[in-house]
């Protein structure tokens, strides 16, 4: 698929993650130190659909519990057009050590017919799937969370905004309970590429997390760099203060001096990445920090 200058950084930002926050393809994994004894998830089909099998990929915690425990779905990067599930899969590591059911989600990518309200559809089935299956996966059902990067961000950010049309969840919406997300795309009102993948279906206002916070929504903590140019911070501090307007709990961890996934090249923002390394580290930490505050108290 040929795409514009404009796509290309939604594909760096994947790129990009290799260093920031563990979600690098499996050809890249052996750079992280998180995959010196890589663990391997089971694999599940979470949905059939136009003749695809979708896949979940589990992380069970890595210290067992008789009790159910924490859940958190992730969704990779690329524009909407490229990435896997496995981008995920350090990140999703990481979160198992804290005691959490991880789970790496596969969802369509634009192409052809296919746009990103079908992906949404595909994350609003993802957590569908596990509060149906929470027994089988060790979940405690009112605490299934959404980690979402870059246009995972996105679509995470809409199954908690636009709601998944159900009555399941804490929230009644059918989306997560708890919001993680890094460099998170949550203002496309204005994006001509995401106009351009909605071929004409809907507006990019509609799909814009930042004009659907509705009355009662999910506690979350955003990862941003100041100076990102990519998914501008604008845009997070809107979401926060809109979120906060409902009475919700929003956390902007900011960075001075960065820019989209926390690089320190604020020149070249779409395909020369140079993460800042300790703040990279700073901010796993304190999304981590975020979720034991509220679900796991220690």
């Amino acid at each position: 698929m040929k795409m514009s200058g404009r796509a290309r950084w939604f594909l760096a930002a994947c790129a990009g993650l290799v260093l920031l926050a563990g979600c690098a393809p499996a050809r890249h994994r052996s750079q992280s130190p998180e995959s010196s004894a890589p663990v391997e998830p089971s694999s599940y089909t979470y949905r059939e659909v136009s003749g695809k099998s979708l896949k979940a990929y589990v992380f069970s915690p890595s210290v067992p519990s008789r009790s159910p425990a924490g859940a958190i779905l992730l969704f990779h990067g690329g524009g909407w057009v490229a990435g896997g599930a496995d981008w995920t899969f350090n990140r999703a590591r990481g979160f198992a050590r804290m005691g959490l059911v991880s789970i790496s989600i596969e969802y369509r990518l634009s192409e052809g017919t296919i746009t990103p309200i079908e992906a949404l559809s595909d994350v609003c089935h993802a957590f569908q799937w596990v509060r149906q299956n929470h027994r089988r996966l060790g979940v405690e059902a009112g605490k299934i969370a959404g980690y979402g990067v870059s246009a995972g961000g996105q679509l995470v950010a809409s199954a908690a905004t636009l709601g998944c049309g159900n009555s399941q969840g804490r929230f009644a919406n059918g989306g997560p309970d708890l919001l993680i997300l890094w460099s998170p795309a949550l203002d496309l009102s204005g994006d001509n590429w995401f106009r351009k993948l909605l071929q004409g279906r809907a507006q990019p206002a509609d799909y814009s997390p930042v004009n659907k916070v509705p009355a009662h929504v999910a506690p979350t903590c955003i990862v941003q760099g100041e100076a990102d140019t990519l998914t501008p911070l604008s845009g997070a501090k809107r979401f926060c203060s809109e979120v906060q307007a409902t009475g919700a709990r929003c956390e902007l961890i900011l960075y001075p001096g960065l820019g989209h996934l926390l690089t320190r090249n604020l020149e070249n923002q779409e395909d020369d990445y140079d993460p800042d390394p300790v703040a990279r580290e700073d901010a796993i930490s304190k999304q981590e920090q975020f979720i034991r505050k509220l679900w796991l108290r220690k």
